[in-house]
């Protein structure tokens, strides 16, 4: 049956008709996929979303085939493979990258966190400001100076040092305390 028979059937309701012609194009779909390193069911899946995507494409759009139905699921089978994999790709990292940690480990560094973000909270609001603006915002000491009312770039750097000192005892305190 040609592509223009499949695409009436699709507009005259006859989804199942149609649907049928398609699944003869699995065998080179699967091909494809099996080609680029997915098992039989990966080659079922895939298909099975190529043929919904372009079920949607029928229904939501005034869908003119420009090629072939071969090609237009060739083409989507594998954009969604590739997607696929990428997909894969990450999570393999994300999990390689958090199984050589220790679970301990990983409940540590956030426990440090939180204490940390707290010591900074704790902080009046002008070491608060001084901190910020000379890590996030990177403005001179001179610049600090300026913005917040100090007599000289010295003084602002001692201001920093001693807000400093007060976040890491604020810190320690509340570390040996949990």
């Amino acid at each position: 049956m040609s592509d223009t028979q499949i695409l009436e059937l699709f507009r005259q309701g006859h989804r199942q008709k149609a649907f049928t012609e398609l699944y003869k194009l699995y065998p080179r779909i699967q091909k494809l996929i099996l080609s680029k390193g997915g098992s039989k069911t990966d080659a079922q899946d895939v298909f099975q979303e190529s043929l919904i995507i372009l079920y949607r494409k029928l229904v939501e759009t005034d869908f003119k085939l420009s090629s072939s139905f071969y090609t237009y699921l060739y083409s989507v089978a594998r954009f969604y493979w590739s997607d696929l994999q990428q997909k894969e790709k990450k999570e393999q990292q994300l999990k390689s990258e958090t199984s050589g940690e220790d679970l301990q480990q990983i409940i540590y560094k956030e426990r440090l966190y939180t204490h940390a973000e707290n010591a900074f909270l704790e902080l009046g609001s002008k070491c608060q400001k001084l901190l910020k603006s000379f890590y996030h915002q990177r403005l001179s000491f001179k610049e600090i100076a300026e913005a917040m009312g100090f007599s000289s770039e010295k003084i602002a750097k001692n201001q920093k040092y001693k807000c400093l000192k007060k976040a890491k005892d604020i810190f320690n305190r509340n570390h040996h305390q949990s």
